[in-house]
């Protein structure tokens, strides 16, 4: 009988599942649903919210859809596994029923209350002992909850992550790992503990959080609501769980200082693995707990995030068409490499999803600068949009090597905007690092992860046997040099906004 793994990546834009065979380390199947991006709630400028009973319902979709692909049976199944898009809030009450919808990683309601916790609390305080300011993330969410809806915020039981939701959807137990508290800016590196100084400042009794479980571990079991949800049988191990960009780096075996993920897909994140408690003065990139940390053996992950990635190309196909219907990503594609490096003058500064944190919670907007109406036309806009992320991705860069991270090689999933030859161009080429791409994603290594949490592979090394090189990208002098003047010329918008 087969040993097979499932893993679930709850994102923004849609739920993955993947089946992988534990014994190749090979996915025999993967699924989405839904097919197009999932709508996300914004009824105030800055708000960013999704129903997490939307999430669960995709999660049985995408799961079954795979398990049929897979031809799996219902006993093959041995772990599960979970990746979550990170810092969101969920809030459930005695019953576990959620009280309202989750305010989701992009949501910018709570930058004020971030930044006067930082203050109040003190800079140097947060720094050395959080690794980042309160900021946006989800205590500061939770405390605005407190703030603007306190009948809602008396019935709170517990709060969770995404992922600890489907956790609990699943096995019907409530439980956050340390990398999970560590997102939320609950968590303290010198005490190595959840911080007790910011529940106080909040005004939160500890007993919110849920219990602590293991990223690597079994976490609970498949209960029978759950297992009938997916058919399969009670008893499955839950024994993996971790936020997307961490998920991503351990998909693409990034568990050593000095190795560097990137992924580009609503969000665009690089993501470097360090051993130290690094921080940067002005919080504009984050450090959380790594999936492999040990309190022996410390790993922490450095992540430089720009909100206004792949949702920027879906709002531009969204939002432009070809006599009268909607071009696919690829034709995007190719239009944008029908125009040379830089677009022919045009800038395209792609910030439109939120605050963002390398601008210290800024919110500049997107907006184009150097239209020509006599000569730009829809190409010179998909080029355009590509190299502006990837020059935000590039402005971001510049922070982490002031922290003296250093990259050799960045390593990606092959999906995404990873797909596109002009952004993987602009990528190696304005970064100034080769670029390994892999046939992974954020539900394989979930699935992955599960394995290694529930035992069934003998070593983290064995869980790789599937992992495989898909290409190489590698900077070539001339362009780097056209990069670099496009990037100057993109910058210097910038600063005019900033």
């Amino acid at each position: 009988m087969r040993q097979l793994l499932l893993g679930f990546d709850i994102g923004s834009s849609s739920i993955k599942a993947s089946v992988v065979d534990a014994a190749t380390g090979q996915s025999l199947a993967s699924a989405q649903s839904p097919a197009e991006e999932m709508d996300m709630l914004a009824t105030e400028s800055g708000w960013a919210e999704q129903d997490p009973e939307v999430w669960w319902k995709h999660l049985i979709i995408s799961a079954k859809a795979c398990l049929t692909k897979s031809a799996a049976e219902a006993d093959e199944v041995k772990a599960i596994g979970i990746s979550y898009q990170m810092h969101g809030l969920v809030v459930v009450d005695k019953g576990q029923k959620v009280l309202r919808p989750a305010i989701i990683w992009c949501d910018s309601r709570a930058v004020n209350i971030g930044q006067q916790a930082a203050r109040a609390l003190g800079e140097t305080y947060c720094l050395e002992h959080f690794l980042n300011s309160p900021g946006n993330f989800t205590a500061s969410k939770l405390k605005w909850v407190q703030e603007n809806e306190p009948a809602i915020f008396e019935k709170i039981h517990k709060i969770m992550l995404p992922g600890d939701y489907i956790a609990m959807r699943l096995s019907g137990e409530i439980g956050t790992t340390d990398a999970g508290l560590s997102e939320g800016i609950f968590w303290d590196y010198q005490e190595k503990a959840v911080s007790d100084k910011l529940l106080q400042h909040y005004g939160f009794e500890k007993a919110l959080l849920p219990e602590q479980v293991p990223v690597f571990g079994v976490q609970g079991t498949l209960h029978k609501p759950g297992a009938d949800a997916l058919g399969l049988k009670p008893g499955v191990k839950i024994s993996y769980r971790a936020g997307d960009q961490p998920n991503n780096a351990f998909s693409l075996n990034v568990l050593k200082p000095g190795e560097t993920a990137a992924t580009a897909g609503t969000s665009g994140v690089i993501y470097s693995v360090t051993e130290k408690n690094a921080f940067d003065p002005k919080s504009r990139v984050n450090t959380f707990i790594h999936v492999n940390n040990r309190s022996e053996s410390p790993s922490n992950g450095v992540l430089l995030c720009i909100n206004g990635t792949g949702i920027l190309n879906s709002w531009l196909r969204k939002n432009t068409s070809t006599a009268g219907s909607l071009l696919d990503y690829e034709q995007m594609n190719t239009l944008a490499a029908n125009v040379p490096v830089g677009a022919e003058g045009l800038v395209l500064l792609p910030f439109g999803n939120g605050a963002e944190r390398i601008f210290e919670n800024q919110t500049p907007g997107a907006s184009f600068h150097g239209l020509d109406f006599n000569h730009h036309n829809q190409a010179h806009v998909f080029r355009a949009a590509q190299e502006g992320i990837v020059f935000a991705l590039k402005y971001g860069f510049d922070i982490l090597q002031e922290m003296g991270l250093e990259t050799n090689v960045i390593r990606a999933g092959h999906a995404n905007m990873f797909l596109s030859q002009v952004f993987r161009e602009a990528f190696v080429n304005t970064i100034g690092a080769p670029l390994e791409l892999y046939n992974t994603d954020g539900a394989t290594g979930a699935a992955i992860g599960a394995g290694v949490g529930g035992g069934i592979f003998g070593s983290t090394e064995a869980a790789f046997k599937g992992l495989k090189s898909i290409r190489v990208e590698k900077p070539n002098i001339e362009l780097t040099e056209q990069y670099a003047a496009a990037y100057n010329k993109w910058k210097l918008q910038l600063n005019h906004i900033l």
